[in-house]
């Protein structure tokens, strides 16, 4: 039977995921290696190719707000107020991969620290330079990722997380899913936000009992 793991359905510029990132932490904290988590990309808002309406801004806006009131996470909007902001979370999705690619376990940090840098700290991580930026900070070749970026094969293999997400049935993030069981099944852990309060006790449950 394979090791219990986590799979997390999660997106880069996805407000409720940022604030689920503390989460996550928390589960990297107490379970380590003992819980891997296969980290699968989404894809939000791929391809967007039209600038929000200042109506749109205000809305998003409005809805980092409750983000904030359920995570304690700060959020900094003027980041929306980039001249020819485009939210297309493609680009975020291809830097996460290409993380990936060489460490899966940094990719789910890499992940925090884009969250982070667009939610609370006003970076367009829409951006490839600045994403370039983000990963050679991470001790990563972030010229080699602009090489790439516009290759098919780090497309396809981007879109292929989408493509898994959608036929898991995923309909929104984070949603994070357990297993297998002895049986061989996954189950929902989490659709949408939950506190490390929840997650955590119910992950620590479900591996002292049997796996059924």
């Amino acid at each position: 039977m394979q090791t219990p793991h986590l799979i997390y359905f999660a997106d880069a510029m996805c407000s409720w995921c940022y604030g689920f990132s503390p989460v996550i932490a928390d589960i990297r904290k107490t379970f380590g290696r003992a819980l891997p988590i296969q980290l699968i990309m989404g894809g939000l808002r791929p391809g967007t190719d039209t600038p929000m309406t200042d109506k749109a801004k205000t809305e998003l806006a409005g809805h980092w707000t409750h983000v904030t009131e359920a995570s304690g996470l700060p959020f900094d909007p003027a980041v929306l107020d980039t001249p020819g902001f485009l939210y297309d979370t493609d680009p975020a999705a291809r830097a996460v991969v290409f993380v990936r690619r060489h460490d899966t376990e940094l990719a789910l940090t890499f992940l925090g620290d884009l969250q982070a840098a667009f939610y609370a700290q006003n970076t367009n991580i829409a951006d490839p330079e600045v994403l370039a930026r983000l990963i050679t900070e991470r001790d990563m070749d972030g010229q080699r990722f602009l090489d790439i970026f516009d290759t098919d094969d780090l497309k396809h293999e981007t879109w292929r997380d989408y493509g898994t997400s959608q036929q898991a049935g995923v309909t929104g993030f984070p949603t994070l899913i357990a297993g297998p069981t002895e049986a061989g099944a996954y189950g929902v852990v989490t659709r949408g936000y939950q506190p490390g309060t929840a997650v955590v006790p119910m992950l620590e449950a479900w591996l002292s009992g049997p796996l059924n």
